[in-house]
């Protein structure tokens, strides 16, 4: 099998990860006889240092063109990063929210597995003889992408930040999350 992979290695220890993940692809190539094809791209901070943007049309392009991306962690050291010195729109995270948006990258699924069974918050009596829970949460809608403005009341200023999701967007990762769930233990 031949397939184009998008490599956005990002930032922080998103490089460091991606390089081992690749790794993995490239033994996955030489055991099983598949050929990847890969093209890095910039997103988040490291777009911003080389585009003064946090995510470029071409990037956009680049990943919908490609068969799978694999992608690093984006952001930095919100305290000592000149990245958040910029107006929030231009901050690694937005290029983030962008691509999720662009490549329709609604459902984010976290697994738990029975190594974190102490960290649960269930009951031993609730979590029975087996831990076996994912976590399915919706990425392009809500508090990600809601209104956010700043009034001022009576004297006193007020943040508003909306969470809104459409029922396209509810049926959508409910559905999702069912199709998970009739794949695994039920």
């Amino acid at each position: 099998m031949e397939y184009k992979i998008a490599l956005i290695p990002g930032d922080g220890i998103g490089p460091e990860i991606v390089r081992e993940a690749k790794k993995v692809l490239d033994r996955i190539c030489k055991v099983y006889g598949h050929h990847f094809e890969y093209e890095e791209l910039l997103l988040g901070g490291a777009s911003i240092d080389v585009h003064g943007v946090p995510l470029t049309e071409e990037t956009i392009a680049a990943a919908k063109a490609s068969d799978a991306v694999l992608m690093g962690s984006i952001g930095g050291d919100a305290k000592t990063s000149p990245w958040y010195q910029l107006e929030p729109s231009k901050r690694p995270e937005a290029g983030l929210l962008r691509i999720r948006k662009a490549l329709n990258l609604f459902a984010n699924l976290r697994p738990a597995y029975e190594e974190l069974k102490g960290a649960c918050p269930l009951k031993e009596e609730v979590i029975g003889d087996g831990f076996d829970m994912i976590i399915v949460r919706e990425l392009t809608g809500g508090l990600y992408f809601g209104e956010r403005k700043t009034v001022e009341e009576n004297g006193v200023r007020k943040a508003i930040d909306t969470l809104t999701y459409d029922e396209k967007e509810i049926r959508r990762i409910a559905v999702k999350a069912f199709e998970i769930a009739k794949k695994r233990r039920k």
